[in-house]
């Protein structure tokens, strides 16, 4: 079974990894929101992606930590995550 990274999921990546607090409800509601607006740094999102290859075993994509939107980060990890599977 595939675990998809969800909004929910990444924002307590955002708080766990950046220090960044989101309201995942409104990050849903504006998924293309370039992460700057959230809070979130290039750094914070390098971060993101570390934990993620540690949880999964596996790296991300190399233009994992460029993406600028949620959604975009979203939809690039879960893309990896079923082709590794």
């Amino acid at each position: 079974m595939t675990v998809q990274l969800t909004i929910e999921e990444l924002a307590v990546l955002m708080k766990k990894g950046a220090g960044v607090t989101v309201d995942p409800v409104a990050m849903a509601e504006r998924p293309d929101s370039g992460f700057d607006e959230w809070g979130l740094d290039s750094l914070g999102l390098l971060g993101i992606v570390g934990e993620l290859e540690n949880r999964h075993g596996r790296p991300l994509p190399p233009d994992a930590d460029r993406c600028t939107s949620p959604r975009e980060f979203i939809d690039l990890v879960n893309s990896s995550l079923v082709a590794g599977s």
